[in-house]
């Protein structure tokens, strides 16, 4: 699974650097390390948008840091499950 994460300057001020904490210490809590691969990316246009752009495979969510656990609970875990 490749989770792909905005850190253009909208998402950045989002909390983007917040979310990528919080998937990165679920993935490594879960040993989901070799079965998701999460990277960054500049502006994925979504920046008008409430969250950060997280895209998930080719779906995109919009996440807060606030919500980062709930997401990957509900979407994430079910995905890979």
């Amino acid at each position: 699974m490749e989770i792909t994460i905005c850190v253009g300057s909208s998402c950045h001020l989002k909390g983007s650097r917040d979310v990528i904490k919080i998937l990165e210490r679920l993935i490594t809590l879960h040993r989901l390390e070799d079965r998701i691969t999460l990277k960054g990316s500049f502006c994925m246009g979504e920046c008008s948008k409430k969250g950060v752009c997280v895209c998930v495979d080719s779906d995109r969510f919009n996440v807060a840091p606030l919500n980062a656990e709930l997401f990957f609970n509900d979407v994430i875990l079910k995905r890979i499950n």
